[in-house]
Order: C-alpha cells, then structure tokens, then sequence
C-alpha cells in the first residue's frame, strides 16, 4: 500500500509516534493542557518507565478519568464548540466512527480521507477550539497539550473494541450510569437519530 504526499507513514515529531496513511481507522486522543501536569509525570517518572506501553496508556487514563485539572470540557458551552469542530468536516476530510468529548480530554476513532492528514486534521481540530474556548473564557495561553495519541485499528475487532472503550468511557469514569446519557459522544447522537 503505497503512501500519498501528504501522508507521511512513520513520523515522530520529538513526543509520541504518529502513523498517518489514508483511509486507514485510527483512534485518536488529546487532552487539554493542565490535564496532566508535569509535576505528576516525574512523580511517576519511575512507575512508568517499568510499564509496557498498553499499561502506561491505561495508567494515564485512569488519572484522567478521575478528572484532573480545570476539566472546562465538563461546560455544555465548551463541549458543544468541540463537538461542532470534529462534525464539521466529517464526510469530507475523514469519517467519525466514534468520538466522546470528556472533561478533560477527547477520543475520536475515524478515518482520513486522501489528501487529509491525519496531524493535519487534529491540529485543525485543537487550533479552532483553542480559540474559541480560550475566546468563551476570556482566558489566553495553551489549552491543549501539544501532541496527540493515535494508534491504527488492526483488524474489525479492535475496532469493535475501540468504539466500546469511547463510548463507555463516560460510565467508566462514573460520570453517567449509560452510554448514551452522556451528550458529549457518538453513542448519544446515534441514540439521539434513532428516537
């Protein structure tokens, strides 16, 4: 499978490698900037280091998911700005499959289209909603920390899974007792068109 211009495979940009090819299901996740503070990175310096790679992602979601930080993404008003972000290309420079907007941070699972990187589509993403939040709140400064997560589904079956992980992320985080309660998520707009 040969790779565009624009798509650049393998890259690695200093943080976290990215794998970029179109047409290709990938799951995505970016948290806001104070989500995570550095101060609690080198408190678990050394408990990380000793984790494989799956375990280390699961350790930092837990902690998300406790709801560290300003958790803005908890305001209807905010939500909805990110909402409209990843709705407004959709169908024209990738497909969403699944996608939940925590308070903290957001899953997307889709798929670029050619022409459309996948860094490229997340940095649109962050850009705008960066500016219009920081614009609602009347606040200025980083609001997204600067790398994302990504990894490619595998085969059918991660990406049944994966689609269960981020719309259960809600319930998992204790935040509502069903999936489609949480109005911030793929689940609840499916839910939402088939009533």
């Amino acid at each position: 499978m040969a790779i565009s211009k624009d798509h650049s495979g393998w890259t690695d940009r200093g943080f976290l490698p990215h794998y970029d090819h179109a047409e290709l299901v990938q799951s995505v996740t970016f948290r806001l900037a104070d989500s995570l503070p550095k101060e609690k990175l080198l408190e678990w310096e050394h408990l990380l280091k000793s984790l494989d790679d799956r375990e280390r992602i699961r350790q930092i979601e837990l902690y998300l998911d406790r709801g560290s930080g300003s958790c803005v993404l908890r305001r209807q008003e905010c939500a909805e700005i990110v909402e409209k972000a990843l709705l407004h290309f959709e169908g024209q420079r990738y497909q969403l499959i699944a996608w939940c907007i925590m308070p903290n941070h957001v899953h997307v699972l889709m798929k670029t289209f050619m022409g459309h990187p996948l860094g490229r589509v997340v940095h649109s993403w962050k850009t705008f909603t960066a500016r219009e939040i920081n614009r609602l709140l009347g606040q200025s400064g980083p609001f997204w920390q600067e790398d994302y997560y990504d990894t490619f589904m595998r085969d059918e079956e991660h990406q049944y899974n994966e689609v269960l992980y981020i719309e259960s992320n809600p319930v998992k985080a204790g935040l509502v007792g069903k999936a489609v309660d949480w109005p911030w998520s793929s689940a609840a707009r499916k839910w939402r068109w088939m009533t």
